[in-house]
């Protein structure tokens, strides 16, 4: 794992090689967490260009890995963050074609190279198993290509800053490197802030900031000849040209999904066998490594299914790291407990108390370089932490939900939309009013003693409120979806444009085109959120808080054979009444008695909602006062104060709401 980063001048410059180089290792050394074992640069002074980097050493932890590397041939130039776990399969595979090249390390950066040089940028990509984020130059065709990995597991930033001869397209890894190139003075684009209001992320293909944008998953950016000075108006996407910049799919989510619904394995026994084994190499490819390797373990299905797999797979007992909270009603770390001790591993533990957390806050916007409101950032970079001091790269069970079925709104959404669409909509809104009426302590009092034992009736009161605020504007289903994902159902009244009038929310990729049209629900739903949620909060909270401990971590579930593998299996093996992830669950039962496993779904939850009336009150309200909201006009400050009000008064759990804007005004606080 590592960071890159990088420039290209837009016009010819009399700038010598060492300003550039010099230049290049400062936006480098912006993202130093992410490579602490070296750093490197690598220029053509007469073509303008520099690309910097920053490594920590995975794979071949000699100098050889050095990089920014040439291939063998000399003609690329590539700086390069991820991991190629099929790297030796591919040597071994030129080899056999007669394409030996004369190997100066074992690094699956070299193999990379080499591989590009054989079948050219794209045949290549699509040959690779790993998560990466590239940039590559092509001396004999003066191109940049800028390429990120399938799913999104990499992240990769690019756009324009500087004026004159220092007018530049600029990419790296986090927007910190960008942000060091000098004369960045890009202002924050409220179209995107509309966006981070509804998401608690900002989605691709925009950043926070305008003309600074998002490199979609699986695609690949191309910029030959010479960059355009100017930025575009709107994020390209896929087969969109500005100037010499093209940007290109060249692996769709969408064609693997068609692909699978169309070919589907329908005998339960071959989906089983079929999933344990796809499952199995993964686990396997994904836990070579030159350095100590350990995993992540909650203690539910997605966790335990990969460390079992591991365990299997072991000769010792693999180290697993979980954190347990001392608040009642947060704490999961007996079950990853119980887990560990059943399989056998070498488990790390650490409790939490609420200073302990609070004291990450401050940091946040340094580690997330965006706003970022999942508040499970907060756990996710303990967990890191922790981790970080037994191991260098650690697995982890993301995509598990998306992937077969796992979250609650998947088998929630659609029967009770079939009940709901009988009645007309004025009749939905008057419902809606009825519920919100009720005090969420009396339906938390009310699903304590009547739905006992029911683990979807978990904090009943802050869903039933919520259920009621959706009742007054949802109209169809497709209403119904988009805001069981957003936060503020209308960020657009919060945000200001620069002349004070309310902001046009954009579109987002949830708009763009569903694979089939007539695919069953909730397969849309797991569909548009493996597009959006995963890669943009889910990947991103992860890969952010394991770089700033210079943490590596892997996920077995994203390799794209198991994605593929995934949407072959037909809804009911995902989705069974109430219940999801039903195969991923008998495969975890061959090796985990169900009876450790089964237990309300509860996420990675931290108390912010009480600590936000607490200790985190002063601290909050700061932020949200009105005079500074005036002042910084970028909010409608009346529906925040609102909010903030209605939850210092318990009439309204409004946590969700109140950490989004916060976390965009500590980030701004950090930003100015």
């Amino acid at each position: 794992m590592c960071g890159l980063t990088g420039f290209w001048l837009s016009e010819d410059t009399s700038r010598s090689t060492l300003d550039l180089c010099s230049l290049a290792e400062y936006m480098a050394d912006a993202i130093r967490l992410r490579g602490p074992d070296d750093a490197g640069t690598w220029v053509d002074a007469a073509a303008g260009i520099a690309l910097g980097h920053r490594r920590l050493a995975v794979v071949d932890l000699s100098p050889a890995g050095h990089q920014p590397m040439s291939s063998s041939s000399g003609r690329f130039v590539i700086a390069f963050n991820g991991e190629i776990y099929n790297h030796l399969a591919l040597r071994d595979e030129l080899k056999d074609r007669g394409v030996i090249p004369n190997w100066k390390s074992d690094s699956d950066t070299e193999t990379l190279l080499a591989a590009v040089e054989h079948w050219g940028v794209e045949v290549a990509l699509q040959r690779f198993v790993g998560m990466f984020a590239i940039a590559l130059w092509d001396k004999q065709m003066h191109s940049l290509t800028l390429a990120r990995d399938r799913m999104g597991e990499k992240p990769l930033y690019y756009g324009w800053a500087g004026t004159g001869s220092e007018r530049a397209f600029i990419f790296g890894s986090e927007l910190k490197a960008l942000k060091a190139y000098p004369d960045f003075d890009a202002p924050v684009c409220r179209k995107a802030l509309a966006q981070f209001l509804r998401f608690m992320y900002v989605p691709a293909p925009r950043s926070i900031y305008q003309g600074i944008f998002k490199l979609e998953p699986g695609c690949m950016l191309t910029v030959k000849d010479r960059p355009p000075s100017d930025a575009p108006i709107h994020p390209l996407r896929p087969d969109q040209v500005h100037g010499s910049v093209t940007l290109h799919r060249w692996w769709s989510l969408a064609s693997a999904v068609k692909a699978g619904l169309c070919n589907p394995v329908t005998a339960e026994a071959e989906v089983l066998i079929q999933l344990e084994e796809g499952l199995t190499k993964a686990v396997s490819i994904q836990s070579l490594a030159d350095v100590p390797l350990g995993a992540f373990l909650s203690g539910g299905v997605d966790s335990s299914t990969i460390v079992a797999l591991m365990q299997r797979q072991s000769l010792r007992p693999v180290k697993t790291f979980t954190i347990g909270f001392e608040e009642a009603g947060f704490d999961e770390s007996p079950y990853a407990r119980a887990v560990a001790e059943h399989l056998g591993t070498d488990h790390h533990e650490m409790r939490v108390d609420a200073q302990m957390a609070q004291d990450v806050i401050p940091g946040l916007p340094d580690i997330y370089d965006e706003p970022f409101a999942d508040s499970s950032q907060i756990p996710t970079y303990l967990l890191s932490k922790l981790a970080r001091q037994h191991v260098t790269v650690a697995l982890s069970g993301d995509a598990g939900d998306e992937l077969f079925g796992g979250y609650n709104r998947y088998f929630v959404a659609p029967p009770l939309w079939q009940k709901l669409d009988y009645l007309p909509f004025e009749a939905r809104k008057v419902l809606g009013k009825g519920l919100g009426l009720v005090p969420e302590n009396v339906w938390n009092t009310a699903g304590t003693k009547l739905l006992r034992g029911n683990n979807r009736f978990v904090r009943l009161g802050e869903k039933v409120h919520n259920m009621a605020e959706r009742l007054r504007y949802v109209k169809d289903f497709e209403g119904l979806e988009l805001s069981l994902v957003s936060i503020w159902a209308n960020p657009s009244s919060l945000v200001k444009d620069k002349d004070g009038a309310c902001v046009i929310e954009p579109n987002s990729l949830l708009e763009d085109p569903l694979p089939m049209p007539e695919m069953e629900q909730p397969l849309p739903m797991m569909y548009r959120d493996s597009m959006t949620y995963l890669p943009d909060d889910i990947l991103c909270k992860v890969d952010r808080a394991a770089m700033a401990c210079s943490l590596e971590t892997r996920v077995p579930f994203l390799d794209h054979r198991v994605v593929e593998l995934a949407w072959r299996l037909p809804l009911h093996m995902k989705v069974r009444g109430c219940t999801g992830k039903w195969a991923l669950r008998q495969v975890l039962y061959k090796y985990v008695p169900k009876e450790l496993i089964e237990r309300p779904k509860a996420g990675f939850a931290i108390p912010i909602g009480q600590w936000l009336r607490g200790p985190l009150r002063d601290w909050a309200e700061n932020l949200l006062s009105e005079q500074r909201l005036l002042q910084e006009s970028y909010f409608h400050s009346d529906p925040i104060r609102q909010a903030w009000a209605e939850h210092l008064a318990g009439r309204r759990d409004n946590t969700a709401k109140l950490w989004a804007v916060l976390m965009f005004q500590a980030w701004l606080e950090k930003n100015r």
